[in-house]
């Protein structure tokens, strides 16, 4: 089962779990302790031997693997005269194991590689399940300061709150499929398998990442935009209903983010009519902008000169604490091409800004016994991955856009 690498003391002792359980009438949980090892351990499914599994776990696996011999035309006329079909669900635990431990190297890897820690927007925005194809969300505009003075013995004033609400996007569905070849399994390359399978996970975790990006930095896209009031806006506007752009704001030091901060704290409650109390918490920025980013919030001290660079007279130098606040900061390798620019930065909060309507998560299926593709084209077994939903703005009026 395990290949060379691994001790016999281990594959001994799986033998004699799966012994065990198949004798008190629980090979499944056999499995299921199997499966959840494979999620756990990267290193243990990439020294899994698929040719083995065959061998160990199918009815007649080593006379079917042996018919597959090159040298005798596959199953050609000296094929030996086996059960070939790996998904069939008989009273036998053997090729329901075979099937079972394939798709959790499959599940685990494309897991692996779908949640892959350069995502980094995908880890922080929300995912809401839903199962409308984009609604409508209600909400409440808050009533403002309108307390009353009340005279005495007067009936106190009747507070109400305004309509508010917000339309998500029409969710769409994305996948892959993968498949494992007879070839596969005689030449034992479970690397192939599981490198198709971490490519389409994470090529499917890309799109999403992308889609997020998009969506934060309002570009390349439009269906993600902010609809409120059943009118669709720009994320990033520079005048009414909101200005939260901060123009010629390269980062280079604290007063870059003070006057981000500004910006922000300008932005008013549409409802209200007064400012809204907004305390942003990520520094997004271009790889260009990493280092100036942490050499901006780690700084321990800064120097203040008054008045500036003065040629002439008394200025006055000022030591003190770094004003800037502790904020994370959130790096995208992905952030540049898809702005066409490495020098624009955001302050706010993408987790309050953003939201992935989600109507089902990635999910791995595996296909049914004897498709044509298994028949015309030597496919021992199909996957295919697929999740749906879509990115959308909750609230631009949490970030401000910074441009050099």
């Amino acid at each position: 089962m395990f290949s060379s690498s691994r001790t016999m003391t281990r594959e001994k002792e799986m033998r004699r779990d799966l012994a065990a359980h198949i004798r008190d009438g629980k090979p499944k949980k056999f499995f299921d302790n199997l499966g959840a090892a494979l999620m756990e351990d990267r290193h243990l499914r990439h020294r899994i031997s698929i040719r083995r599994l065959a061998e160990e776990f199918i009815e007649g696996g080593r006379e079917m693997v042996d018919s597959w011999n090159p040298e005798y035309g596959g199953s050609g006329a000296h094929a030996i005269p086996v059960q070939r079909d790996l998904m069939e669900a008989g009273e036998a635990v053997t090729s329901n194991a075979f099937s079972h431990i394939t798709g959790q190297l499959v599940f685990s890897e494309l897991m692996d590689k779908f949640d892959d820690e350069s995502f980094v927007f995908t880890d922080i925005v929300p995912n809401v399940p839903t199962k409308l194809n984009g609604q409508l969300i209600p909400g409440y505009g808050r009533m403002g300061n309108v307390a009353e003075v009340i005279a005495e013995g007067q009936p106190y004033p009747r507070a109400g709150l305004n309509d508010d609400w917000i339309r998500s996007p029409m969710t769409r569905k994305r996948g892959l499929a993968i498949d494992l070849t007879r070839e596969a399994v005689f030449f034992d390359i479970a690397g192939g398998l599981l490198e198709a399978a971490g490519e389409v996970g994470y090529w499917l975790g890309l799109n999403k990442e992308i889609r997020l990006i998009d969506a934060f930095i309002d570009e390349n896209a439009t269906d993600h935009r902010y609809n409120w009031r059943d009118t669709v806006y720009a994320s990033y506007q520079s005048s009414s209903p909101w200005d939260n752009v901060t123009a010629s704001a390269a980062l280079v030091d604290w007063t870059d983010v003070d006057e981000a901060e500004q910006t922000l704290s300008g932005i008013i409650d549409p409802n209200t009519g007064t400012r809204i109390i907004n305390t942003p918490k990520d520094i997004v920025v271009t790889r260009q902008n990493l280092n100036a980013a942490k050499r901006v919030v780690s700084a321990t001290e800064i120097d203040v000169t008054t008045p500036g660079y003065a040629t002439s007279g008394n200025p006055t130098k000022t030591r003190t604490a770094n004003p800037v606040g502790d904020y994370r900061i959130v790096m995208s390798l992905l952030l540049a091409d898809r702005m066409a620019t490495d020098t624009t930065w955001y302050l706010g909060d993408i987790a309050r800004m953003l939201r992935y309507m989600e109507n089902f998560p990635l999910q791995v299926e595996q296909a049914p016994p004897n498709t044509g593709d298994m028949f015309d084209r030597d496919i021992a077994m199909t996957w295919k991955a697929g999740e749906r939903g879509a990115a959308f703005v909750k609230e631009p009026r949490l970030t401000t856009k910074c441009t050099a």
